[in-house]
């Protein structure tokens, strides 16, 4: 059981590409332990991160597809049974689709994945956080969330238009946001801090696989943004930068930024702790 008792431990989804797989060289090269919650492999080439399995530092859990409810609750089981504790969990996994798509459940596949599915696996594994000594949660967001004129949950689970990047994408990442906003008093019960961060810009395209963003967006990504290394830095800072101590906050370039439709974060919370109580805890 205290195997780990004295290293710090963060568990990261989508580790294994872009943001994240940045995010767990950086933790792993300052001596963290990375759980690492991924669909796909790590890079085979890169031997740091199979040195880094073999010494136990960096533990890999595998899920066909976080959206779908019961691969998730089989790989969320798994991590409870095997980990201790968890210092901060970076909820990272995501992306945006080339074309409007739904999760297993029914309901739009952005929403699922960058907003119900964060919180469920905060829910999931909030007594692993509550037994760390960092007690952090780092939700992934974007700016582009600046670009929503409009908002509600119906859109959010069910759009009847579809636009890349400024759609659903943006407002999920908003929705995202908002519940944390609205959550923070609820976990400063047990002292866990939880924030959502824009990582900024970044060359996240991978080689071979749809982008879903717009083309005009795609060349300038892979002209003029920043390698991942950029966010993961972001996403770093975030958790353990200038504004550790505050909680509900939305960082945007390292500073505390307003968010829009701050009215509806209260209705985005009760709408996905109820997904979470009637669907996920009862199928």
């Amino acid at each position: 059981m205290n195997k780990y008792q004295h290293e710090h431990i963060a568990l990261i989804t989508g580790a294994s590409a872009g943001i994240g797989l940045e995010l767990t060289r950086k933790l792993l090269s300052e001596n963290w332990h990375v759980v690492a919650v991924n669909r796909s492999d790590f890079p085979a080439d890169d031997m740091s991160l199979h040195n880094a399995v073999k010494s136990g530092s960096l533990r890999i859990y595998k899920t066909d597809d976080l959206a779908d409810f019961a691969s998730l609750r089989l790989t969320l089981e798994e991590i409870k049974s095997k980990e201790r504790r968890i210092d901060i969990l970076f909820n990272n996994a995501g992306g945006s689709f080339p074309e409007l798509s739904y999760s297993k459940q029914g309901r739009e596949k952005h929403y699922e994945l960058m907003t119900v599915v964060p919180y469920i696996i905060l829910m999931e594994l909030k007594e692993l956080l509550k037994n760390s000594r960092l007690k952090t949660v780092i939700n992934t967001s974007s700016s582009a969330l600046k670009f929503t004129k409009q908002f509600s949950i119906e859109v959010l689970e069910h759009p009847k238009t579809f636009r890349k990047l400024l759609g659903p994408y943006a407002t999920s990442k908003l929705a995202l946001s908002l519940w944390t906003e609205a959550v923070a008093s609820q976990l400063a019960k047990d002292d866990i801090k939880i924030r959502s961060v824009d990582p900024g810009g970044n060359n996240t395209i991978r080689k071979g696989k749809q982008s879903g963003l717009p083309v005009v967006v795609e060349v300038l990504m892979k002209l003029f943004f920043s390698p991942p290394t950029l966010g993961a830095n972001k996403l770093y800072e975030g958790a353990l930068g200038e504004h550790h101590h505050e909680s509900g906050v939305f960082l945007l370039k390292g500073r505390v930024a307003e968010l829009k439709f701050k009215d509806q974060a209260r209705n985005v919370l009760e709408r996905i702790q109820a997904i979470y109580e009637y669907e996920f805890l009862v199928s």
